[in-house]
């Protein structure tokens, strides 16, 4: 049936294309219904199902020709942070209404070139810069996992990319993640979502958040689709100066799920006070998943994982404070009316309180002011020396022979919309505690779906990687995906 089509994984659906069983178009249509059908989730903010037809029928000459990458054919959601030629890259704020690049990120047009097909543009929190998918100026995103009559969360900032997949809107997504903006939402909405190594895809062509913490990583419904699609991301990239000069593994040839004698840690400081019983015993049966698996598990100390918040919400609004400030309505973008004898200050200030939201104006506001002449060492100097600190706690536990790291992904199950609101910014920062000393280390990191809480809503498992050893942790999370064998599904509400 058509409409099983978008419920296809990226794998079998490229086995199906080669095979002569579906064909592009097809799959591309079914996903353009599904993306019709599914307005209720606000996932799609900008629709391009002409141009996904126009790249779907030429993927099938590719694939009839036999010489089709892996990635030729699949329609996937591309996140509204990276500029796609032609079409509205808005990154989720009203500062960039309008604004249609002539250029395409390296990532996507890496991605292009492979044959994948864009079905269009999704939702995200404006700049990235949240984690709940409510800041965005489309209005909120909403995960397709419903257990009573709330509205749930998606996460974010990847949360339109996060309901695209698991709603089956698409086959996969492109996300970013800045402090756990892919491996949240994955965790919130039953899929799997790759935080590569800072550096291993390359960021140009990426609206900018905080650029020493940013990296693009896949959204997919199974590891192996992650393997597949990263393999068409990553790569050197030379108009990125910290793009990684390195060659590209076989990530999805490294899924062999022996994880035979892989010693796999387990930080003491993430068992926090007041962690739900749901995640805690989650979080145990997964390790034990592991030893099953041949696996050694050990105890681990990270000591600095407490300051990671801190120095997170110091350093991310710093870079973000800088990178914003050229959005000013000269060159692009939104400019605001101005009244008779105003200036050229007069039109930055209004344009700026018009087109900014209230979230990224108080990340810029606090980024303003760690960075300002009487604070800078106090709070920013601080806060790098504590970062080198965290990245000295990994390297340690990585010199002492771990292969991987196996954490929670999220502090809790989805939450409501509207329940975390701007009221109390630091609760919803604190959905950021397992994920953020990931980015600030540049390491790997991966959430899979390994459960369910008591209410039925997904839960994920973190696993942190060496640098650049993305293979090696592909097949761990393999091996854990393969023993929890999770293939709950939201029920269709929308």
């Amino acid at each position: 049936m058509m409409s099983d089509l978008s419920k296809m994984t990226i794998a079998a659906a490229r086995d199906a294309l080669r095979a002569g069983d579906v064909t592009a178009v097809e799959l591309t249509e079914a996903c353009v219904t599904e993306i019709e059908g599914g307005g209720a989730l606000g996932a799609f903010v900008h629709k391009t199902p002409d141009l996904a037809r126009e790249r779907a029928e030429a993927a099938d000459v590719r694939i009839r020709a036999g010489d089709a990458p892996a990635m030729c054919g699949i329609p996937l959601g591309i996140k509204d942070l990276f500029c796609t030629q032609g079409v509205p890259s808005q990154a989720g704020s009203g500062i960039l209404q309008g604004f249609r690049p002539e250029y395409e990120s390296t990532v996507t047009r890496k991605l292009r070139d492979a044959g994948a097909v864009m079905l269009g543009k999704l939702n995200m929190d404006e700049f990235a810069m949240g984690s709940s998918n409510e800041t965005s100026v489309y209005g909120a995103a909403v995960n397709p996992w419903k257990v009573d009559e709330r509205k749930l969360t998606p996460g974010g900032s990847s949360g339109g990319s996060a309901a695209a997949v698991a709603a089956d809107l698409c086959l996969g997504a492109t996300g970013t993640d800045t402090g756990g903006s892919i491996r949240q939402p994955a965790a919130f909405t039953g899929i799997t979502g790759l935080k590569p190594t800072y550096g291993r895809c390359s960021r140009w062509g990426i609206v900018a958040f905080a650029s020493s913490l940013d990296q693009a990583g896949p959204m997919t419904k199974s590891v192996r689709d992650a393997a597949i699609m990263l393999q068409a991301m990553a790569g050197h990239d030379p108009k990125d100066s910290t793009s990684a000069e390195l060659a590209v593994p076989d990530f999805e040839g490294a899924l062999s799920g022996d994880i035979r004698g892989k010693k796999i840690g387990i930080p003491r400081e993430y068992r926090m006070d007041g962690m739900p019983e749901d995640i805690e015993k989650l979080w145990h049966a997964g390790a034990e998943m592991l030893r099953d698996a041949g696996a050694e598990i050990v105890d681990i100390s990270l000591p600095h994982t407490k300051y990671a918040l801190p120095a997170y919400y110091v350093i991310a609004p710093a870079e973000a404070s800088s990178n914003l400030a050229r959005y000013d309505g000269v060159r692009y973008g939104h400019r605001a009316k101005l009244a008779q004898g105003d200036g050229i200050l007069q039109m930055y200030e209004r344009t700026r309180a018009e087109g900014f939201g209230h979230e990224v104006q108080r990340r810029v506001m606090v980024g303003t002011y760690v960075l300002s002449a009487g604070f800078y060492d106090a709070y920013y100097n601080r806060a790098r020396k504590v970062r080198t600190l965290i990245k000295k706690d990994f390297d340690d536990a990585f010199a002492a022979g771990v292969d991987a790291i196996l954490t929670p992904a999220t502090p809790s199950a989805a939450f409501g919309l509207g329940e975390m609101t701007e009221t109390d910014p630091v609760q919803m920062y604190l959905n950021d505690v397992f994920t953020v000393t990931v980015n600030l280390a540049g390491l790997p990191g991966i959430s899979l779906p390994v459960g369910l809480d008591g209410r039925g809503l997904p839960l994920g498992l973190q696993l942190i990687g060496r640098p650049w050893a993305e293979d090696d942790l592909l097949n761990t999370a393999y091996a854990l995906e393969d023993a929890a064998g999770f293939v709950s599904k939201p029920v269709k509400w929308w």
